[in-house]
């Protein structure tokens, strides 16, 4: 099966959305990308810089591979309205193609709890112990996979099981927040036809998610675009780039990023990027990992607000 885009219209690489940090359950096979979701077995490929990919799947279609990868945002659009200096601009320039994913809500959920205080090739680990110990084996094409585990098989997991998954001190988030989700019968969707500031709201309640947590979950899973997760790696391209928005923290890049600073960064970014701030967020947060250096040199001097 095989799925050809027109390049202009619907731009994508395959390359920078899955190596840029949102999921954790791809794999690199020779010229291959494998992938699993829900149940469904994913094999892409890309040729040269045209959209064109070799799709094999399980239990899935063309419109299911369009929902996950967000095929049907009009990122020419996106590209537009998010390019408001020069920072940004060299970042979807380098990088165009990439798109946010459209995760599953409860994988996403469990895969940033094991993200707090960790590395992606760590995550990766995580995700992957979870799944191999709790999830079902699927064989496909000489390769073993396994679907992500239910939110009853995590709930009723004990704290050694999910230790020995090496999470660490989020084991016991992992099992506390799976049981509040399996004990209310806790209903993903519903949080997507709330306000961005409603759902984070809910989001925080769970043992384990913080603000930068509920705004990737958010992002990547509940449709709020406008989602401005903040990292370490995103709070030094604000402080370094876009300091001057902030008269009342000086020294922004030596401050501990508390709640209220995260809130304050994650205000500016909605309001400066505005409704698809998010996709500001991971193109900035990709490209700066590689290419801090060579944008010491460029900095945002005045607001850019107003």
């Amino acid at each position: 099966m095989h799925l050809m885009l027109n390049e202009k219209a619907t731009p994508f690489n395959l390359e920078h959305t899955l190596d840029c940090g949102q999921v954790f359950r791809w794999e690199k096979k020779n010229d291959c990308r494998y992938g699993i979701v829900g149940e469904t077995i994913i094999k892409l490929k890309q040729e040269g810089e045209k959209p064109i990919f070799e799709i094999s799947q399980k239990n899935g279609d063309i419109d299911f591979i369009r929902n996950y990868f967000r095929l049907d945002d009009d990122l020419p659009l996106v590209i537009t309205r998010i390019s408001r200096d020069a920072i940004v601009q060299r970042a979807v320039e380098e990088l165009y193609g990439l798109r946010i994913i459209r995760q599953d809500p409860w994988e996403c959920f469990i895969s940033y709890i094991c993200a707090t205080f960790s590395n992606i090739s760590r995550v990766r680990g995580m995700v992957w112990n979870l799944s191999r110990r709790f999830g079902r084996k699927i064989a496909y094409d000489g390769l073993t996979f396994y679907t992500f585990p239910s939110k009853k098989s995590l709930a009723e997991a004990t704290a050694g099981e999910l230790l020995d998954c090496k999470l660490g001190f989020r084991a016991r988030y992992v099992r506390e927040a799976a049981k509040m989700i399996e004990d209310c019968d806790f209903d993903f969707e519903a949080l997507k036809k709330l306000s961005y500031g409603e759902a984070k709201k809910q989001l925080l309640c769970f043992p384990g998610v913080g603000h930068k947590v509920a705004d990737c979950i958010l992002l990547f899973s509940l449709e709020k675009l406008e989602a401005f997760p903040i990292d370490v790696w995103v709070k030094r391209i604000v402080s370094n780039y876009y300091y001057g928005n902030f008269p009342e923290f000086e020294l922004i890049r030596d401050k501990e990023l508390t709640p209220r600073l995260y809130n304050r960064i994650s205000a500016f970014g909605r309001e400066y990027f505005g409704e698809y701030a998010g996709y500001a967020q991971e193109y900035l947060f990709h490209y700066y990992r590689f290419h801090s250096q060579s944008l010491k040199c460029m900095t945002v001097h005045k607001s850019v607000i107003g």
